[in-house]
């Protein structure tokens, strides 16, 4: 009979040191994914680059928790560095209605609960089973301080998500449901396949419904001769 307990003196250092060097070079990578997205817009030294790494926290969700809910305060600031998360609120209507997505690279949060400090009114929930880069308001601040290139990346960051929901609000005034569903299909080919249909009619402002009318119109017409 094997001697487990022998074994388990043996071998037991070397596997916790086997699992700390997994989970130290999962952690540096997901910390990667965000400094490489900052270098896009900022170009960060070593040091300020420690700074960031230093301040940020990781944090794993499964598919359909929530982190953050109604009369909460939104505290945290999230980087998407792998998975899909959604922004909702319940309308008058008592149906769900999405505001913003968060795939890879992008950050998502309320900046309203964030900025002010005051409870929130949405939800934050992760569509897939995610890998998020959280950072807190008191930290978010004092690394501004630390580190003023972050401080022009923010503003790039702030004015990207201003811009997407200006633009957002523009294809609602001007165009058609179904105009404004092609379009977003044209654009994100391939996040229309991870999310549901439902999730996707309600981020556009139609019913699935519509959104079923609309993709069987398009099944009709590649069968047409």
């Amino acid at each position: 009979m094997p001697n487990y307990k022998k074994s388990a003196a043996i071998y037991g250092p070397y596997y916790f040191c086997y699992k700390i060097g997994l989970y130290l070079n999962y952690t540096a990578k997901m910390k990667d994914n965000l400094i490489a997205h900052i270098n896009k817009f900022v170009k960060l030294d070593e040091q300020a680059t420690m700074l960031v790494c230093e301040n940020v926290s990781l944090v794993e969700v499964k598919k359909k928790q929530f982190i953050l809910q109604p009369d909460e305060v939104c505290r945290t600031n999230y980087f998407v560095s792998k998975g899909c998360m959604r922004l909702y609120f319940i309308n008058r209507s008592g149906q769900e209605q999405i505001t913003q997505f968060g795939i890879e690279n992008w950050w998502i949060t309320d900046y309203c609960s964030f900025e002010t400090g005051k409870p929130s009114y949405y939800y934050i929930q992760a569509i897939e089973d995610s890998e998020l880069i959280s950072l807190n308001k008191k930290t978010m601040e004092d690394l501004l301080l630390k580190v003023p290139k972050m401080e022009r990346y923010f503003r790039i960051i702030f004015q990207k998500v201003h811009t997407a929901s200006m633009r957002r609000f523009e294809y609602f005034r001007d165009q058609t449901d179904e105009e404004r569903y092609r379009q977003f299909v044209s654009m994100f080919p391939g996040f229309v396949q991870r999310i549901p249909q439902y999730m996707l009619a309600s981020y556009l402002g139609f019913t699935p419904q519509f959104l079923s009318k609309i993709r069987g119109k398009k099944s009709g017409s590649r069968k047409s001769p």
